[in-house]
């Protein structure tokens, strides 16, 4: 059987929209290049080429498990972030717009220094280190996770965006494989936020996503708690440490706060008005 791109098309979004996808057009076209190695000019302009049977099954299949639910992000192996297109898998998060706030935080405090050198901490695919090295050509990073296939992506998209020469990875949880030794100009970590009943409830795209870097326990403030008691060990007086939390954590958060250790700057507040990104000086 013959089957047009624009009749494939249009298969794959009615079945997308039937399953709860809120943008099947847009996703079915998506995966519709994907499956065909082909961008989006290509399918809207050859809208009658027929595609192989090969071809069919892909996108069929592809079809198939976004239907499910699965992550779009998964099912093409990338993800747009900061300027940059990075390699995902279910070993890691899926960068999220609101996660940018960090690396543009990140640029008022290192953008002025001559070589700077940060640390990020649970970097998953490493898009925030690396979106920094990508605009900070003199900076270094280090960056770790507790996870070598988060680790092993990471690599992955430092070597493909040409900064691994300067980025060190180091599996670690949080910072017990670093040494406390006062270096970094800056910190940053989308930590694990997700509280346990939050998880319960979660879309059921999250749920594809490692529990690992989702899970914050009871509260969702587990690994908050432990980065703002360890974190002065590593940084350099005055240095700052900007990290994510969720939805109505910053309160909260405010209160975990040691004042005489830090000083609050800011908790700085996403598209949607949401309080996502504090921004914190050691004293």
């Amino acid at each position: 059987m013959i089957v047009s791109i624009r009749s494939a098309l249009a298969d794959g979004a009615r079945t997308l929209g039937a399953n709860g996808v809120t943008e099947p057009r847009l996703e079915a076209s998506s995966l519709l290049g994907h499956a065909t190695s082909r961008d989006r000019a290509f399918i809207i302009t050859h809208a009658d080429d027929a595609l192989t049977p090969e071809e069919l099954e892909t996108l069929r299949s592809l079809v198939a498990r976004r239907a499910a639910g699965e992550p779009l992000q998964y099912l093409t192996g990338h993800q747009e972030f900061f300027k940059l297109d990075f390699e995902v898998s279910p070993e890691v998060l899926i960068p999220r717009p609101e996660t940018e706030i960090i690396v543009e935080v990140a640029l008022e405090f290192l953008g002025d220094k001559p070589a700077p050198i940060f640390a990020d901490i649970g970097t998953g695919s490493g898009c925030i280190a690396i979106s920094l090295l990508n605009e900070l050509s003199a900076a270094r990073a280090v960056a770790t996770d507790a996870s070598p296939a988060a680790l092993r992506v990471a690599q992955r998209n430092a070597d493909r965006h040409a900064v691994t020469d300067r980025l060190t990875l180091i599996e670690s949880d949080c910072f017990s494989a670093l040494d406390p030794v006062g270096k970094f100009d800056l910190i940053v970590s989308n930590p694990p936020y997700v509280s346990d009943r939050e998880l319960e409830t979660i879309q059921r795209e999250v749920r594809y996503e490692p529990r690992a870097a989702l899970a914050g326990g009871p509260d969702g403030l587990d690994v908050i708690r432990i980065l703002l008691h360890e974190a002065p060990w590593f940084l350099r007086s005055g240095s700052h440490f900007v990290f994510e939390v969720g939805f109505g954590q910053d309160l909260t958060v405010e209160q975990l706060i040691d004042r005489e250790v830090w000083d609050l700057i800011e908790i700085r507040r996403d598209l949607q008005s949401v309080p996502r990104t504090v921004i914190l000086r050691k004293g």
